[in-house]
């Protein structure tokens, strides 16, 4: 295969993504683009509206009964981009501030190079997913049979890692992303004029005190050889200039590893916000649910990545990350079910942050997670004879 031509037509693929962006289960134009792409490739089948939005394409040749599964995320966030490029969004308020335009891209060159090359015994699914950012999309394919319509032994995937330099590649056996816990707490109490916070039962200082309060969940509440992470992100009341507000919402999200420490973070703040209620004598609802499951990869087949990654990467590039990250991938639902792993590749050191209103996928990277994709099915579905 040509690879200079296969990394400029990634490019313009990832391009037109980009300014193509569409929010979770709303990806209609980019799963038709995926869609078409992987019938023009040759694929044996191709199916559409798995767990919604999702497609799945399968490739098969030789006559080995194994098969693998290669994923990548499709959707963009609710973000409006800030950036000043012929392929900015065209869809005002929505964009690719993660690099799923880059991911989906790579995949589908992987899909195009085994189509055309071969090189491996077995069948292939390439799993084009929805809803990764919320958490829902895995769940949403899972449920609509993906396993039983698509079977597969195991499972890889990536994402792109802003800070980390184009061509560098890093992984870690076992945790290797956190859960994700989302929260609201609900206080209720009485507005009033602002001239009068006496004749008031307000909930804004009570709310702030609550948002304080919450702080001492980590710090002095788990033990300090648990990671977790509690942050609010949002505090929003009926308030106005000169209204003292009688309702406050305040949102946010936890982090953790283990069931454990989720727990009891999750008891801590209801008893946070039951005791901060009671002392400014409002009421208190809390809202507690769990999103996200940690991503364990399989030490077994993370050697194995790394096997491919030194047949690709200069030796000085490829890392064993050395501690778990707290973000959070809905690609933990399929490691659930099945074993696998999951990679970062470098977006460059330059890249301004994932989930940035400037936020660019680095082109250059088109070809390294290509090739890792494809390099993982020749190795994991050998020819016969190796």
């Amino acid at each position: 295969m040509d690879l200079d031509r296969l990394a400029s037509d990634m490019r313009a693929w990832r391009r037109d993504l980009h300014a193509h962006p569409e929010f979770g289960f709303e990806e209609k134009r980019t799963s038709a683009f995926v869609a078409e792409k992987l019938r023009e490739f040759g694929f044996d089948d191709v199916a559409e509206g798995v767990g919604g939005t999702g497609v799945v394409g399968t490739l098969k040749r030789g006559s080995g009964n194994r098969s693998i599964a290669l994923r990548a995320d499709m959707d963009a966030l609710r973000i409006p981009e800030q950036a000043d490029r012929p392929y900015a969004s065209r869809n005002p308020g929505v964009m690719h501030a993660c690099g799923h335009d880059g991911h989906t891209a790579m995949l589908l060159g992987a899909a195009r190079m085994l189509a055309e090359d071969g090189g491996f015994d077995g069948t292939v699914r390439f799993i084009f997913q929805p809803a990764e950012e919320w958490g829902k999309g895995a769940l949403a394919m899972i449920e609509d049979g993906i396993f039983e319509r698509f079977p597969f032994d195991e499972i890889y995937g990536l994402h792109n890692m802003p800070g980390l330099p184009v061509g560098h590649f890093q992984t870690r056996p076992g945790a290797f992303m956190s859960a994700e816990d989302n929260f609201e707490i609900v206080l209720k109490g009485t507005g009033g004029h602002a001239a009068r916070p006496h004749a008031t039962n307000e909930v804004l200082v009570a709310a702030c005190a609550l948002v304080m309060n919450l702080q001492t969940i980590v710090a002095r509440r788990l033990d300090p050889t648990d990671i977790g992470v509690v942050s609010v992100t949002e505090l929003l009341t009926d308030g106005t200039r000169n209204a003292l507000p009688g309702l406050a919402r305040i949102l946010g999200d936890a982090r953790s590893f283990h069931p454990g420490v989720s727990a009891e973070i999750e008891k801590q703040m209801r008893v946070i916000a039951e005791g901060t209620a009671k002392t400014y004598n409002l009421a208190a609802e809390v809202t507690y649910t769990r999103e996200f499951i940690p991503l364990l990869n399989d030490p077994a087949l993370t050697e194995e990545a790394f096997a491919i990654a030194r047949d690709i990467f200069a030796p000085a590039s490829i890392e064993v990350r050395k501690e778990p990250m707290t973000a959070s991938e809905d690609f933990a639902r399929f490691l659930g079910l099945v074993p696998g792993c999951f990679v970062f590749l470098g977006n460059g050191e330059d890249s301004a942050p994932l989930h940035n209103p400037t936020f660019d996928f680095n082109d250059d990277g088109l070809i390294h997670g290509t090739k890792f994709h494809a390099s993982i099915v020749r190795r994991r579905l050998p020819m016969t004879g190796g």
